[in-house]
């Protein structure tokens, strides 16, 4: 059975209208890289120095400690700016999803190479919050991990890991975990859990997903689903 589901955050149960894609990209350009689009997406979803750091160096730049900082700065301002004008939202049906894994003695935790002011920022911003459900209907999850706090983000399966450990779950046969990019599915296998989804909410599709080696029947312990909100009725599957 099912104890921990372990979710991303940014097209996974989050809308945030590609604002972290566009503020990426812009980051790098501002230091006189170029960005391929096959390199952003391959990106996506891992902590945000490393991705800064990969791409710069992708698109033909030198990625010393201090032109990575001052990129990161300019992707926090970029991504403030994209969030002041247009603010994430969660995606449709996740507020009800996540309220019913919890009701039904699951918990969930969620994932993000954003640094730990990034991401409680966003929760903020939706009214989420961190620990017990509340009698006023409030989205609450039992445990929040970012990209600075483990030594290594996605593929790594470090956020995996300690979500487990701010949750108490022990045994990895007992946790599911989700999320849109093709690093997230590969963090999920790396942490051994007992299922891992990938979901088309965030920029890939179904194919993108194949063409990585993901598709329902690439492995075991992988499914390709449209949405978390399909989780529930999945998570029993063999």
């Amino acid at each position: 059975m099912i104890q921990l589901a372990v979710f991303d955050m940014a097209g996974t149960t989050i809308d945030d209208g590609g604002a972290v894609y566009r503020a990426l990209a812009e980051a790098v350009r501002e230091t006189g890289a170029t960005v391929a689009p096959s390199d952003l997406q391959a990106w996506m979803g891992t902590e945000k120095h490393a991705a800064l750091s990969a791409l710069i160096i992708l698109g033909g730049g030198t990625a010393t400690p201090e032109l990575i900082d001052a990129a990161y700065s300019r992707f926090a301002t970029i991504l403030a700016e994209n969030y002041a004008a247009r603010p994430p939202k969660p995606l449709p049906g996740i507020p009800e999803t996540l309220t019913a894994l919890r009701a039904a003695g699951i918990q969930v935790a969620l994932t993000t190479g954003f640094t730990r002011a990034v991401a409680t920022g966003i929760l903020d911003g939706l009214g989420w919050r961190i620990g017990a459900p509340t009698a006023d209907n409030t989205v609450s999850i039992d445990a929040l991990v970012c990209g600075d706090e483990v030594a290594a983000g996605r593929p790594a399966p470090y956020l995996i890991h300690r979500a487990m450990e701010r949750t108490g779950v022990v045994d990895v046969a007992r946790v599911l975990t989700a999320g849109d990019t093709v690093v997230d599915v590969q963090s999920g296998i790396n942490a051994g859990v007992a299922r891992t989804v990938g979901v088309l909410t965030g920029e890939l599709t179904a194919q993108d997903f194949a063409d990585a080696g993901f598709s329902r029947d690439s492995h075991q312990r992988v499914s390709i689903l449209a949405s978390v909100t399909e989780i529930p009725a999945h998570m029993n599957d063999k």
